[in-house]
């Protein structure tokens, strides 16, 4: 028994504490993300800002560009997010949510995966990443799934549980253990997203009229 509470001790003084407080940090985002509120965006500038670190550590130089990349978002995501009161601070006031043709959706998949099998080769052969291709899979479409996210698309959620899927498993082959805690939170909570952005989308669907709904492509 000691020797296992010793090992446990050691464990956790072990973990990488900047991890943690992106960790913490990226659980913050999503769950405000999901209940609509725009202070998921500050949160999510100072852990992507973690990551883009992080990750380049470890050589996962993809996930390095695409939290870099998330900085940007971030100040976007919550421009956009500004035009309109929190969720939470009104509750007359909803998040206009929209959601986009599946046809759509199957074209703009197909265009991603022929672009990142492209990158993924060039980070193969030209560079020292590793899992080059899983990494470059999950970072394209990632880049994709935050933009549907900054512009309240319903769907973002189903793109965010297939690459928090795919992640779980990268970031345990790289010993990134809270990473992949956060990520499994991660599958969670888009799933928890999903449903509430649903029931927003289609209350809202029901107090417009079929012309006046907002964008599906």
């Amino acid at each position: 028994m000691t020797e296992l509470l010793n090992s446990v001790s050691a464990y956790f003084q072990q973990l990488p504490w900047l991890e943690l407080v992106a960790m913490v940090l990226s659980i913050a985002y999503v769950i405000l993300a999901a209940k609509g509120s725009r202070w998921c965006w500050p949160a999510a500038f100072i852990s992507t800002a973690l990551y883009t670190v992080i990750f380049y550590d470890v050589l996962l130089l993809m996930d390095s560009a695409l939290n870099a990349y998330y900085l940007l978002m971030a100040v976007y995501g919550y421009w956009q997010w500004s035009k309109q009161p929190d969720q939470n601070q009104n509750e007359s006031s909803q998040l206009t949510i929209v959601s986009w043709q599946l046809s759509w959706h199957i074209k703009v998949c197909a265009a991603l995966a022929l672009l990142a099998m492209g990158l993924g080769y060039l980070m193969d052969n030209y560079s020292p990443a590793h899992f080059p291709y899983l990494d470059t899979f999950t970072t394209v479409y990632a880049v994709f799934a935050t933009y549907l996210v900054a512009n309240k698309v319903l769907e973002n959620w189903l793109y965010w549980i297939v690459i928090d899927l795919a992640s779980i498993y990268l970031y345990l082959e790289k010993g990134l253990i809270p990473t992949t805690v956060l990520f499994i939170v991660f599958v969670i909570v888009a799933g928890y997203g999903y449903h509430k952005w649903l029931k927003l989308y289609q209350k809202s669907s029901t107090n417009l009229q079929p012309s006046a709904i907002a964008n599906t492509r």
